[in-house]
């Protein structure tokens, strides 16, 4: 395909504009030709806000024992007390988020969701879940997070697919590092 078959036009006027793209394709004679339409919308005239970045830091306490535990298994598979990796647990989650690693340390909010045991062959969950705040300027505003963590591994990533609040249609990701663990209770302390 030439240079010719393709033409892409691109208005940059504004400072905050941004682009998106059409692909339309066609079939000619047993050949397909890509021909790319590009046009310019302006954030303003859309009412569309400049994009921040926000780094937040807090802790994460699940809590699976004593008079009043914040993540209780719900389902299992019939195979999963047979399971190294709990393999089909699936756990319901009203985690603490607190300012410093210290559980008495000031609540800033929850982490509520699920988190099931997704991989036969190391501890790995599915994370299903809201970080949803309730101090300072965040209060009321939440992020949701969907994805897969390794509990073993140093430093995990996991996306972050939305929000609402101040974090409205968020992306980007959560870190999450341990900061401890009891094997006996079962239960961790992670900074996100």
């Amino acid at each position: 395909m030439s240079s010719d078959d393709a033409e892409a036009r691109t208005d940059s006027s504004e400072v905050n504009d941004f682009s998106i793209g059409e692909v339309d394709f066609k079939r000619e004679f047993g050949r397909i030709s890509i021909t790319t339409v590009r046009s310019s919308l302006s954030r303003a005239k859309h009412g569309l806000k400049k994009e921040k970045l926000s780094h937040l830091h807090f802790y994460f306490h699940d809590i699976v024992s004593g008079r009043s535990p914040t993540a209780i298994r719900v389902a299992e598979a019939p195979t999963t007390q047979n399971s190294s990796t709990a393999f089909g647990a699936v756990v319901m989650i009203d985690d603490p988020l607190t300012a410093g690693p210290d559980l008495g340390s000031k609540l800033v909010g929850k982490a509520q969701g699920i988190y099931a045991s997704a991989s036969q062959t190391e501890l790995g969950f599915l994370m299903v879940l809201n970080f949803a705040f309730m101090e300072g300027k965040y209060n009321g505003s939440y992020l949701s997070v969907l994805g897969r963590n390794t509990v073993f591994s140093a430093v995990r990533e996991m996306p972050i697919v939305g929000g609402s609040g101040l974090f409205r249609s968020a992306r980007g990701y959560a870190r999450a590092k341990t900061h401890k663990v009891d094997f006996n209770t079962g239960e961790c302390c992670c900074g996100v």
